[in-house]
């Protein structure tokens, strides 16, 4: 039957459309010379950029447009649509993906009976062969969920961003989804801000028991209770002392662990995080190439089912490689409320290839959804746990030791599931000695040591993408995006946070004494954790104040669930942007006729000293800064930038003050004034309009004149060594000394000097001469593409503040250009 309906086909002129070039590469390999396989490069026509874009009036009709960089694709594609007798839209099993289908089909005005729409969850020749024997039409149920969440979002982030520009500061934005993430990274900052650790005592003991050959060794117990103060703590010290410690129920039961299911798109974000070490980007980034390259399953679902060829092909590896024994067939159910997709869970596409070629990131990641996908079908692993629980004469307390070993590994030969705190988490994998109820034990010492409640840990990508699925906001293939964009957007940074060293007590009891000591520790040390920014803040304050519903868990969640029910056919899209447009418009107006007293975000601090002026802190539109005085006063208002670690909501009033001892004069200097100042890059000298930066080892509250001086001829002998050489007759010409080695630089633009010329022996015309060489050059290049440009000579990086600060602000404005 395939092979009947393959032939027909190939007895005609095919076109493919696929996403991405990699993967027309692959799915080219598997059809026949009279198949031609072209890439569409994603979305081929959006809503225009620059503009709202929806018709409101015309039930929130959209506005398309083909981007000027897609313009020679779209020519191309229909020119090559026009000459196939038939089109085969291949496009992802997804909104997206039909979305994308549906654009193509409009604007490449393709004709229904020469079009047929094909959809694989794995890039493989039978799944392909396959697809093309059960075509079907474009689902606009898809197309249209794909569309409602589009243009809500171009409706939220349209009409919110200009009230943040005029409410907040400029060149903000605002996303629907974003938003939310943003609130719950600021809501757990607040909660370790405001979390009071309390100490409490964790008292073990060390038991000396013979052993099978009656040797003796140690046993840690611990007791089934935490003291609450150090008096306690020594008191049970004293109990324990002289008394007798006798096993008195001794309890062995049998423990199953289960395999964790096969990965979706959410669980193998988390795992690569905490396994690999990669940003939730980046995994999907390799997973697409994976895809792609027809190596695993599609790698956005949030499905755990497996495909009756994947269980059984995961049988014959597992009897090949562990024997039967090892074997487990499981059938796994979605649990996620909403799961859009009907794909499988991501697994590799040949379960017999356990390892694959490729780059080192795509090895291990191919390795991790191996193995999870082999796991997911192994039998369970099988352990003993053994309960002792000691009692102590004198005391109605006891010790318990607890010992477990694998009598049968099972899956966990293969895979071990990782958590977010599996560094604090002990080993308890281990085997206790021989022991019988009524046994007396040898004492050995017993400590009681000071631990502290831990706060809530910070997000992680991974565990905010955790938080997002568990409360239903975001679906598969908007998690990286999400994670992206909020740090794109400076209101959210991914960030390290050095510890805090802390002192605990520890009070042991050891041949019959108790020691009381007191050690110290690093505590609080976090790695690429998610901290919100000043502006993201205040922007998250302002949303939930003004916006409550756009903020809201429960409504974003709902949003889903109504984009999943217009998926499905049971609502109309129109009539949900209906419902949503009229309650959130309003709310836009009367945020922006609202009057308040003071900028938003910004907090009173107190007053300046001799002054009285009000000393306030706001987001600026640099950003966080602190104010001394307001418009109203005579004199202009002063303002300082807050230092690295400084936030609006923490920072005190003596603490914005001293922001304000810069600048300040430390003297003269060949009859100029040496000042020290403060710059958006950090402290600096400035002497006779020259600035020099103060290097961290020097304090800018206490730098001497002596030290200050010595830096400004340091500075001037790097001048000198940078000036090669300078020519009267032609003032903008220059030889100048760069990291990268001499160099010449004329009117703006830096030339290279060949390795085989002396810098110094250059006259005026012989530097002309090279300037006409490397510019008829990169004449010849920009006339002919394919000739290679030749490097561009970089000059040495200025240390001047100022001039630090004016490269950095041109590419800020060039990455908000880009954005």
């Amino acid at each position: 039957m395939v092979q009947a309906i393959i032939k027909e086909i190939i007895m005609q002129k095919n076109l493919v459309i696929v996403e991405s070039p990699a993967k027309a590469k692959t799915i080219e390999k598997f059809l026949g010379k009279d198949f031609k396989v072209l890439s569409s490069y994603g979305h081929i026509r959006d809503l225009k950029k620059k503009e709202f874009s929806i018709d409101v009036e015309k039930n929130f009709n959209p506005d398309y447009e083909i981007p000027a960089d897609k313009k020679t694709l779209v020519n191309t594609l229909k020119a090559e649509a026009a000459n196939a007798t038939t089109v085969w839209l291949a496009s992802d099993e997804d909104r997206e993906g039909e979305a994308i289908a549906w654009h193509l089909y409009e604007v490449l005005k393709l004709k229904p009976e020469n079009t047929k729409r094909i959809v694989f969850h794995e890039i493989t020749k039978t799944a392909i062969l396959k697809a093309i024997e059960q075509p079907r039409d474009i689902d606009l149920n898809l197309v249209n969920a794909q569309q409602a969440r589009r243009i809500l979002d171009r409706i939220v982030g349209f009409e919110l961003s200009p009230v943040l520009w005029r409410k907040v500061k400029p060149a903000l934005s605002a996303g629907r989804v974003q938003s939310v993430a943003v609130r719950l990274i600021v809501e757990r900052e607040r909660e370790i801000h405001a979390f009071k650790t309390e100490a409490s005592y964790r008292v073990t003991a060390i038991f000396l028991v013979p052993d099978t050959d009656g040797k003796l060794v140690e046993m840690k117990a611990e007791l089934a209770r935490r003291i609450k103060t150090k008096e306690e703590a020594k008191a049970f010290l004293n109990v324990c002392q002289g008394a007798t410690f006798t096993i008195d129920d001794i309890s062995t039961r049998p423990i199953k662990k289960t395999p964790p299911a096969p990965f979706t798109t959410s669980t193998l974000q988390q795992e690569a995080a905490r396994k690999l070490g990669y940003t939730v980007a980046q995994t999907m980034m390799i997973a697409q190439r994976l895809y792609e390259s027809g190596l695993i399953t599609y790698m956005r679902t949030d499905s755990v089912n497996l495909s009756e060829y994947a269980t059984t092909s995961s049988k014959e590896a597992i009897i090949q490689m562990m024997g039967e024994r090892y074997v487990h067939p499981r059938h796994f159910e979605t649990k996620t409320k909403g799961a859009q997709e009907a794909h499988e869970a991501i697994r590799p596409t040949y379960m017999e290839h356990q390892s694959i070629e490729g780059s080192s990131q795509e090895k291990k990641l191919y390795s991790l959804i191996w193995k999870r996908t082999i796991a997911s079908q192994m039998a369970d692993a099988e352990l003993e746990k053994t309960t002792a629980n000691i009692s102590i004469t004198n005391s109605s307390d006891f010790f318990t030791a607890t010992g477990e070993v694998i009598k049968f590994d099972g899956f966990l030969r293969v895979y071990r599931e990782s958590y977010d705190d599996d560094n604090e988490q002990e080993d308890e994998s281990h085997l206790l000695p021989p022991l019988t109820k009524g046994q007396k034990l040898e004492q050995g010492p017993i400590m009681a040591t000071e631990r502290f409640t831990q706060r809530p840990p910070r997000y992680t990508e991974a565990s905010l993408v955790r938080k997002l699925e568990e409360l239903g906001i975001g679906r598969p293939s908007t998690y990286a995006p999400t994670i992206s964009t909020i740090q794109q957007r400076e209101y959210v940074e991914k960030g390290n946070k050095e510890g805090e060293k802390r002192t605990f007590n520890v009070l042991t009891l050891k041949n019959n004494q108790i020691h009381d000591e007191t050690n110290s520790e690093i505590t609080g040390t976090e790695k690429a954790k998610l901290f919100p920014t000043d502006t993201g803040t205040v922007v998250n304050d302002f949303l939930t104040e003004y916006f409550p519903d756009i903020l809201d868990y429960n409504f974003t969640a709902n949003v889903e669930k109504e984009f999943d029910e217009i998926a499905e056919g049971d609502v109309q899209w129109t009539s949900i942007m209906k419902n949503f447009y009229e309650q959130f418009h309003p709310s836009v107006e009367k945020t922006l006729s609202i009057k308040t007293e003071h900028k938003v975000g910004e907090r009173i601090l107190g007053e300046e000293p001799g002054t009285g002026k009000t000393v306030s802190v706001k987001i600026g539109r640099f950003g966080p800064v602190v104010q001394i005085g307001t418009v109203d006063d005579e004199e202009k208002p002063r303002f300082a930038a807050m230092k690295k670690g400084q936030s609006l909501e923490t920072i005190t009033l003596e603490e914005a003050l001293d922001l304000f001892k810069l600048p300040r004069t430390i003297g003269e200097y060949e009859g100029v004034t040496v000042s020290v100042g403060a710059g958006r890059f950090g402290p600096y000298i400035q002497h006779n309009k020259v600035y020099v930066s103060l290097p961290k080892t020097l304090d800018p509250m206490k730098i001497t004149l002596e030290e200050a001086e010595q830096l400004i001829l340091e500075k001037r002998m790097k001048e000198a060594e940078r000036h090669i050489k300078k020519f009267e007759e032609e003032t903008e010409l220059e030889i100048l000394n760069g990291r990268y080695g001499p160099y010449i630089t004329y009117k703006g633009k830096n030339y290279k000097i060949p390795k085989d010329i002396v810098p110094q022996d250059l006259n005026l015309e012989s530097c002309m001469g090279l300037i006409k060489i490397q510019e008829e050059k990169e004449a010849e290049t920009l006339a002919n593409p394919k000739v290679k440009p030749n490097a561009k000579v970089k000059e040495n990086p200025k240390d001047e503040p100022k001039a630090k600060a004016k490269s950095q602000t041109k590419a800020k404005a060039t990455t908000a250009k880009k954005k």
